[in-house]
């Protein structure tokens, strides 16, 4: 990690240990490692290791911290869709502070398998939340003051923009995917035990994250991995879909400041004002390729347009005022010195890309 907030840190000082699910997840991994470095929080990872989880990245940290970091990091390999496992292990870490990442995230995956992502993302959610309230409900005055049940979800739960105009925390929800229907009830699921139970809870919703250790099935990660290899880079449809690109460690940052400082029952939008069209990323990425390796053919070539994706919303894009405004973040990174960074850490870690579970080179 390379972010820091001296605020922050201050902040992260109230508590004493963190749980965060999907902590061996992209997104997870990057919070804890924030976590290790500018905190002395223990940090407890409920994470069911699914085909897309990886601890090296955090282990390699570890390693580097040395033996100071090693009793501030514990592993509870927990499945969600466990109620009583999910129980016992928020009764193990007694946390002041939940970060609830865990979630199937593909939607790719998600119209040609979708149980997977109802289990995980609503009943996991339901139960992770059921675990919370009897949790928070033991705590004294002065940690239950303190306590956040921070969601974190995705921007697809609002569905497809028009050419012009942002989400924002009052875009109607209008999810087109398995997937981003699966966030959207967990959303409301939060919002409902706060509103019900009185749970102190946060959500917010992100744009499209990329950086270092994203397992390679998103967009970014696959094209950089097919043009190195000279294998077809698959676009759908014509590549105009738009996205809005947010680097990982501003994502991880701009979360735990709205989990510490965020107002109970408040909803904050997280994006990286950088529109970008699909084929416009990936012209980009050859292009830099094409300078890194000269000798071969233009890796343009290697681009090959694909029929549609089922449902595919045309552009996303978030106006993040509120989070700005009312917690003081944006984001910190140049998206081209970023993205540049993200390929040279591919190119450079491709014997981690070579053992990911599912990706067959």
């Amino acid at each position: 990690m390379t972010l820091f907030n001296s605020s922050l840190e201050n902040e992260l000082k109230k508590y004493k240990r963190v749980l965060i699910t999907g902590g061996a997840g992209f997104i997870g991994g990057s919070i804890i490692r924030y976590l290790l470095e500018n905190s002395n929080l223990e940090i407890y990872n409920l994470d069911k290791i699914g085909y897309a989880s990886n601890l090296d990245s955090i282990e390699n940290l570890l390693k580097k911290l040395g033996p100071k970091k090693n009793n501030k990091h514990y592993l509870l390999k927990i499945n969600l869709v466990n109620f009583e496992d999910t129980f016992s292990a928020v009764k193990k870490s007694d946390p002041d502070l939940i970060l609830h990442l865990a979630a199937e995230s593909h939607v790719d995956k998600s119209i040609a398998g979708p149980d997977a992502f109802i289990e995980s993302n609503i009943l996991g959610t339901y139960n992770i939340l059921k675990a919370t309230r009897l949790h928070y409900e033991s705590l004294n005055l002065d940690r239950k003051d303190n306590f956040r049940f921070h969601h974190i979800s995705t921007d697809e739960v609002f569905g497809s923009l028009p050419p012009t105009g942002l989400f924002n925390e009052n875009s109607r929800f209008d999810p087109r995917s398995p997937y981003s229907a699966s966030k959207a009830s967990s959303d409301h699921l939060v919002n409902a035990w706060h509103h019900t139970y009185g749970l102190p809870t946060i959500v917010t919703n992100c744009s499209n994250n990329f950086g270092p250790w994203q397992y390679p099935e998103k967009l970014i990660p696959i094209t950089i991995i097919n043009a190195f290899l000279q294998k077809k880079i698959p676009i759908y449809g014509n590549g105009q879909n738009i996205r809005d690109w947010l680097f990982v460690e501003d994502h991880s940052e701009a979360l735990l400041i709205a989990a510490t400082k965020g107002k109970s029952g408040e909803t904050y939008c997280i994006g990286g004002f950088e529109e970008r069209k699909n084929i416009d990323i990936v012209n980009y990425i050859c292009e830099y390729m094409d300078q890194k390796f000269p000798q071969r053919d233009s890796h343009k070539n290697l681009i090959e347009f694909v029929p549609d994706r089922l449902g595919h919303d045309k552009r996303y894009a978030i106006d993040s005022g509120k989070i700005m405004k009312d917690l003081n973040w944006q984001p910190k990174s140049n998206f081209k010195e970023k993205l540049n960074y993200t390929i040279n850490w591919y190119l450079e870690n491709f014997d981690w890309v070579r053992l990911s579970k599912e990706f067959k080179i």
